[in-house]
């Protein structure tokens, strides 16, 4: 296998970039304030992240994690983004040795 040159570059460039846009996302998103829809529109951007992962797996597996992602999506109504996270692995590890 080998590596050109001018793709390795490529790939180096277009990381870096992901980087910084992360990093600066940071910076600038402690400087924005928020009201109405805009805030309505960043508070709903953890919980769409969680769903685009979860989907894919609960919709292409067994039952087992077709069922904790319906406990993940109803715990995600009640708890924090992390306490959401713990239900939802807890859940998929029990259902496992279960079923």
């Amino acid at each position: 296998m080998s590596l050109d040159t001018t793709t390795l570059i490529a790939i180096l460039a277009m990381a870096a970039v992901t980087y910084l846009t992360r990093i600066v996302g940071l910076f600038v998103a402690d400087r924005l304030v928020l009201t109405g829809r805009a805030k309505a529109a960043f508070d709903a951007i953890p919980p769409a992240v969680l769903v685009a992962v979860i989907a894919p797996t609960a919709l292409t597996t067994g039952w087992a994690e077709a069922i904790a992602a319906a406990i993940t999506a109803v715990a995600a109504f009640r708890l924090p983004l992390l306490g959401t996270v713990a239900v939802g692995v807890v859940s998929v590890v029990v259902l496992r040795n279960v079923l």
